[in-house]
C-alpha cells in the first residue's frame, strides 16, 4: 500500500526539473554519472546527488558495470505509483485527517444569532447551499410534509420562508408534489 510518506517522496523526486531531465533520459536508456553530467551540463557530483533522491524514491537503480555504476529508470515502480496514486481510495485517503464539515460550521456560525436563527441568507450560491442543507437537516427522511408544516419549521430558522421553500427545491435537497414536500435522501 502506498502511504501519502511514499507519495510525498515521489512527487518530490519527479518535481525538480533536472531530476525530471534525469528521469527522462534514464526512461529512454541506462546511463552513468558521467555520461549524464556531460548530456545536462552538471557537475558529477549535482548528478549524483539528483540521482540519490530518485533512488530513494524507488525511481532508479544502479548496476556495477567496470568501473561505473549504471543508472536505469525502475518503471516498474512508476507503473505501482500510477496505479496506486489512480486507485479509486488513494487520493481520499489522503484528506482522512480533514474536518470536511469546517466550512458548513463557519458559514453557519457567520449567518446566525445566538439563538440559532439566521441573521439574512447567502448572496453566494455556495455559502446558501450550506443553509439550505442545514434546513434540509430539520426535517426527517421519507417523512412527507404539507407547505404549512414546512413553513412552520422553516420559519424557526428565517422569516422568508418562501425563499427557503424554493431553495431547497432548486437544491434538489427536497421534492414536491401534489402540495407536498419531502427530502431528497
Amino acid at each position: 500500500m502506498t502511504t501519502q510518506t511514499d507519495l510525498l517522496e515521489f512527487f518530490k523526486a519527479l518535481a525538480e526539473p533536472k531530476r525530471l531531465k534525469i528521469a527522462g533520459i534514464l526512461a529512454q536508456s541506462p546511463h552513468a554519472v558521467e555520461e549524464l553530467a556531460s548530456l545536462l551540463q552538471l557537475s558529477e557530483p549535482t548528478v549524483s546527488h539528483h540521482l540519490n533522491i530518485l533512488a530513494r524514491a524507488g525511481l532508479v537503480r544502479a548496476r556495477a558495470e567496470g568501473h561505473y555504476s549504471i543508472y536505469e529508470l525502475r518503471t516498474d515502480r512508476l507503473e505501482y505509483m500510477a496505479e496506486r496514486l489512480l486507485a479509486k481510495d488513494t487520493l481520499p485517503a489522503l484528506a482522512n485527517d480533514v474536518d470536511m464539515h469546517a466550512y458548513d460550521r463557519a458559514v453557519l456560525h457567520n449567518f446566525s444569532r445566538p439563538d440559532g436563527r439566521l441573521k439574512s441568507l447567502p448572496a453566494q450560491r455556495k455559502k446558501l447551499e450550506v443553509v439550505l442543507r442545514h434546513a434540509a437537516s430539520l426535517f426527517k427522511p421519507n417523512k412527507r410534509y404539507s407547505e404549512k408544516e414546512l413553513n412552520t419549521t422553516l420559519s424557526r430558522l428565517h422569516d422568508d420562508t418562501a425563499s427557503l421553500r424554493r431553495g431547497l427545491i432548486e437544491f434538489k435537497l427536497m421534492q414536491r408534489a401534489n402540495g407536498q414536500y419531502w427530502r431528497t435522501d
